[in-house]
């Protein structure tokens, strides 16, 4: 968290996460240590880790592929958030 500006106190409210966002939000989750970087930090995740990751939480291949765009709007927001905070 601290690579990104984060600290344990930028997620001190409960969020409810809806049922059909559930394994998007578990991907995305999973996904905290695959996000590409540059010079000015991160500019979106590693989508070529999405499917190794997904498989092991048990996500099939078709499931990925209705998820996808879900994952996409949180780490539209991660980004968001991350540059913000520069």
């Amino acid at each position: 968290m601290r690579l990104f500006g984060l600290s344990p106190a930028d997620f001190d409210e409960d969020m409810d996460v809806w049922p059909d966002n559930w394994q998007a939000f578990c991907l995305f989750n999973a996904m905290t240590t695959q996000w590409r970087t540059g010079a000015c930090g991160a500019t979106g995740l590693d989508y070529s880790a999405i499917r190794n990751v997904a498989n092991f939480l048990g996500i099939k291949k078709k499931q990925i592929a209705e998820i996808f765009p879900d994952l996409q709007v949180m780490e539209a927001e991660a980004l968001l958030v991350m540059s913000e905070s520069k």
